[in-house]
């Protein structure tokens, strides 16, 4: 048998704030990592996640005065290395082939600079998806965004048609804006399937740049510091708990199962119930980390919102907080 006597319960006393910053591909080109194991959620400190890509506008149409192989680009927004850019409304020329080699893809693109740019591909007899194949899209620099091509299968210079303009999202266009936040790792049956303090793109993201790299994700955030809650008890961290309920039809029970996540919780004393450091980050979402023995290195973590209900009783108790910890996910239990 083993008790909690000597356990530990720290709270996110504070943060180290990181500015933006190039996460590191984890090689799924999904997963994109930082230097940090956890992100903050405190208000004031949460992540700010920029991809490279494209926000607004940026739509591609022929040339509005029917000039030969030339495009319309529409003013955009995106953002380049985290910083938002605007680029204004222009026109690109895209590039033909030559002799029988008839098929030509153009990419065009937002420069590292913010500048609109049209890059070339290699002429094929017959189009192709990979990169960087002769008749396929060009790998464009690394830095800068693709925001659609141009297919064309004609060597004679022409008007642009609409059929041969492409801006399909994840094929031919790079966006700035899907993906998920993981503030911690995150734990399937018993295992990290991606590490905390990173962000997840909606799909893993094509090879479109030199060197068959995925674009580049940046991002700002702050990692907790953790302080001891001096006087805590009773831990119950935030858990799954399952139920069952049946129907009785004839001649049978029809059951069914659900699940639902519970509050995490704790018992705090306090000092004088009103100056107390922790008091003041009520309605925060915070990290708590709880090692069941303080001279372990293993550990429970929780995130949630942080909520206090404080007691003042008389005759000589102590005053005490009980403290929940509203979560979105289960804690997580590591081995250091």
């Amino acid at each position: 048998m083993s008790t909690s006597e000597n356990a530990k319960l720290q709270y996110e006393g504070g943060q180290n704030a990181t500015a933006m910053t190039l996460l590191t591909d984890s090689g799924d080109h999904t997963t994109f990592e930082s230097a940090a194991t956890l992100w903050s959620r405190k208000s004031g400190s949460a992540p700010v996640v920029r991809p490279n890509g494209l926000l607004t506008g940026g739509v591609v149409t022929p040339d509005a005065s029917a000039v030969n192989d030339v495009v319309d680009v529409a003013a955009l927004t995106c953002y380049l290395a985290g910083v938002l850019t605007s680029v204004g409304a222009g026109e690109l020329t895209i590039s033909r082939g030559v002799t029988t080699d008839i098929c030509m893809i153009t990419s065009l693109t937002v420069t590292s600079g913010g500048a609109l740019a049209a890059v070339a591909g290699t002429d094929s007899t017959a189009f192709s998806e990979t990169r960087g194949a002769a008749g396929g899209p060009p790998f464009i620099a690394v830095g800068s965004i693709e925001i659609g091509q141009v297919r064309v299968s004609s060597v004679s210079a022409a008007v642009v048609a609409s059929s041969e303009i492409f801006q399909v999202i994840g094929t031919h266009q790079e966006r700035s804006d899907l993906f998920e936040i993981n503030y911690g790792p995150v734990i399937t049956a018993g295992v990290e399937t991606k590490a905390g303090g990173s962000v997840t793109l909606l799909s893993a993201l094509p090879l479109s740049h030199t060197g068959s790299v995925a674009k580049r994700v940046y991002a700002s955030y702050s990692s907790p510091a953790f302080t001891d809650v001096s006087l805590a008890s009773d831990f119950v961290p935030a858990e799954t708990s399952h139920s069952v309920s049946s129907v009785q039809v004839y001649g049978n029970v029809l059951g069914s199962s659900s699940s639902s996540l519970g509050q995490g919780s704790f018992t705090c004393y306090l000092q004088d119930g009103i100056s107390d450091p922790i008091l003041k980050l009520k309605n925060e979402f915070l990290w708590f980390k709880f090692f069941s023995d303080r001279t372990q290195s293993a550990y429970t973590l929780t995130n949630g919102k942080f909520g206090i209900v404080r007691a003042f009783p008389a005759a000589g108790a102590e005053n005490t907080a009980a403290c929940t910890i509203s979560a979105a996910k289960a804690s997580t239990d590591h081995d250091s």
